[in-house]
């Protein structure tokens, strides 16, 4: 699921992680890190075979739990379980916030879009049923 969607559906540049108008992936049940580190080397940013193979090393640029500005490509900081999720729901916010101010007919500058993958034991957690409300 995750590889289709950084394949297929997210729109991204590994020459230009920052690109303000990116879409943002966010994987929430952080210690779930091999997947992301595997999926940015897969899809071209800047993380080798041996960094994924340094994995949670003192000191690799592949931790147990993804940190931002750590690697190219990771959104955010994930740890405490729910805080992607509540995350992810901000950066929506933001973006329609942004998309309202900005965007004028016919031209879009903001037009990107906020992809979450999150474990059941992020939605058990007491941030995630607050986010809902």
């Amino acid at each position: 699921m995750a590889y289709i969607l950084w394949s297929k559906f997210l729109n991204h540049n590994p020459a230009d992680p920052t690109w303000i108008n990116r879409d943002r992936f966010i994987l929430s049940n952080g210690h779930a890190s091999a997947l992301l580190y595997s999926i940015l080397h897969l899809a071209g940013y800047d993380i080798s075979l041996e960094d994924i193979k340094n994995f949670r090393q003192w000191e690799s640029k592949t931790p147990g739990h993804p940190e931002y500005n750590l690697s190219s490509g990771i959104e955010m900081t994930t740890g405490p379980l729910g805080q992607g999720f509540a995350h992810g729901i901000g950066m929506a916010i933001a973006e329609r916030w942004l998309a309202e101010r900005y965007n004028q007919p016919n031209f879009n500058i903001i037009d990107h879009n906020t992809y979450a993958i999150v474990s059941d034991g992020d939605l058990q957690e007491g941030v995630a049923p607050k986010q809902l409300q």
